[in-house]
Parts: C-alpha cells; sequence; structure tokens
C-alpha cells in the first residue's frame, strides 16, 4: 500500500476515533491487523494528533480564548481552570514515566499493540461507558481539583491502546458530579498539554534514518485531513452527550472487542 493512501487512511481512523469514545490508538492497532495498514510510526501519529489537537481549539475557540484572556488578566476562573487542567495531566505523566523509565515497559512493544490486548481494553471500555446509564442526568457540579485528579487517573488509563481516553474521562467526571457539558469541554482542553508535549517532544527527537521519514507535506495532509474529520466527530458527541446517549457507545465497544477476541486474536 502507498504511503499516501496509507496516511490518508489513518488520518480518517484518526479524525473519526480520537473523541468519538471508542479509542483512536485501539483502532490504529486493528487497522494495521484488518485493513493491512503499515504501523503509522511516531512521527505519523504524532503528526494525526496535533490536527485532531487543532480542531479541539477549533470547537472551543471562544473558551480557549477567554482562558488565554482571563490568565493575562488576572481572571480566578480563568486561573482555575489552567490549574485543574495543569492538575489533571499529572497522572498520565507520572504512570508513562514509571512504565517507560522504571519499568521498561515499552506500550508501542507487540504485547501493548496485539488484537488480543486492544480487544480486551475496548470491553473494558465498554462496561465503563455502560455505567453511565445509571448516572443521573440531574448531576450538574463543577470541575473542582478533587475531580480533576479523578479525571486525570483516568486518562492515564487510557495510555493503553484500546482504553479510550475521551470515554475514560468523562465517564470519571459525569460519576463524580460534574455536568455532561463541562465534562465534555473538561476532557477536551485537558488532552491539548499532553498532545503539544509529545509533538514538542518529536520535534527535538532524533530525525528517523533517511528513506524512513515521510514527507512534511503528507504529514500536513494527514494532520489536516484528521483535523477536519476530528472537528466533525467532537461535534456529534458534545450533541450525543447532552442527550444523554454516550453510553450507547459501550455497547459498540463490546461488540467490537468482542469480535476481535473470538475471530481476530490468535
Amino acid at each position: 500500500m502507498s504511503d499516501t493512501l496509507n496516511v490518508f487512511l489513518l488520518s480518517i481512523l484518526q479524525g473519526v476515533a480520537e473523541f468519538l469514545p471508542i479509542s483512536s490508538s485501539g483502532h490504529l492497532v486493528l487497522g494495521k491487523h484488518l485493513l493491512g495498514l503499515e504501523s503509522p510510526g511516531v512521527r505519523l501519529e504524532v503528526a494525526l494528533h496535533v490536527g485532531t489537537m487543532f480542531s479541539v481549539v477549533a470547537f472551543y475557540r471562544v473558551t480557549v480564548l477567554r482562558l488565554v484572556k482571563g490568565v493575562f488578566t488576572g481572571c480566578r476562573e480563568s486561573w482555575r481552570m489552567v490549574l485543574n487542567i495543569a492538575v489533571s495531566a499529572i497522572p498520565a505523566v507520572v504512570l508513562y514515566v514509571a512504565l517507560k523509565k522504571v519499568f521498561r515497559i515499552d506500550l508501542e512493544g507487540d504485547f501493548f499493540q496485539s488484537a488480543r490486548m486492544v480487544g480486551s481494553a475496548l470491553i473494558f471500555t465498554g462496561v465503563v461507558l455502560l455505567s453511565l446509564r445509571w448516572v443521573p442526568s440531574s448531576l450538574g457540579g463543577e470541575v473542582t481539583w478533587r475531580r480533576a485528579v479523578a479525571i486525570g487517573v483516568a486518562q492515564a488509563i487510557a495510555l493503553l491502546p484500546g482504553i479510550s481516553r475521551s470515554g475514560m474521562t468523562i465517564s470519571a467526571g459525569r460519576i463524580s458530579g460534574v455536568d455532561a457539558k463541562r465534562v465534555a469541554e473538561f476532557s477536551f482542553l485537558m488532552s491539548l498539554p499532553l498532545i503539544a508535549g509529545a509533538a514538542l517532544k518529536d520535534a527535538l527527537s532524533s530525525p528517523p534514518p533517511d528513506g524512513a521519514a515521510l514527507p512534511f507535506g503528507l504529514l500536513a495532509v494527514g494532520a489536516a485531513v484528521a483535523g477536519i474529520i476530528g472537528y466533525v466527530a467532537l461535534t456529534l458527541l458534545v450533541r450525543l452527550l447532552r442527550g444523554q446517549y454516550f453510553w450507547l457507545f459501550g455497547i459498540y465497544c463490546l461488540v467490537v472487542g468482542g469480535a476481535v477476541l473470538c475471530f481476530v486474536a490468535p
């Protein structure tokens, strides 16, 4: 399969799955197994995430501008949101460093990138999402620093392929009593520092060997496609969440996860 077609298919997959609670990383692994897609590589994966990062900024542009303005003008509400976002990033950073540096566990290794691992993780995601069926719609609290920590722990768990970051963070927020609209906004805003950090790390890392790097133009096109499709998916997700239908994605995750374990995983 040509690099152009490979990048195009992966960009569509990333754009759809990044915001819908079905795990973009897990679907990228399944795409590799089922469609014969080549492994995207860290550089392309970061580029696709940057594309979806810009879709978050575009969708929440009013909120982002208000936060930036509020930080520079000393608005307490803006500073509280920024600090909560910073607090929520700590668990994922700590877990990632511990797995990489202390336990020497490679999340890009064969075990974590296997269909069996992804199928099992999707089933776990499905169970968590289905639990929202019984969360009262009347819950409408704010994101406090304690709730930000809980949501951050959920985000850290989603480092594993097949466990949805949006699914886990939104579920954690709703279960802890945060309003549906607020938790969706917080969930996607809190992803921005991690994506930006990954992009910066990639930019500062050593370049891949000659012949192994994708052209910058192709990476840019992939990021743009992922961003456009991601914006549409994000719009759909927020509407479904407001209508209390978010838990229905749990059925999809259970069906796909079960099918993978039964028919795809060795």
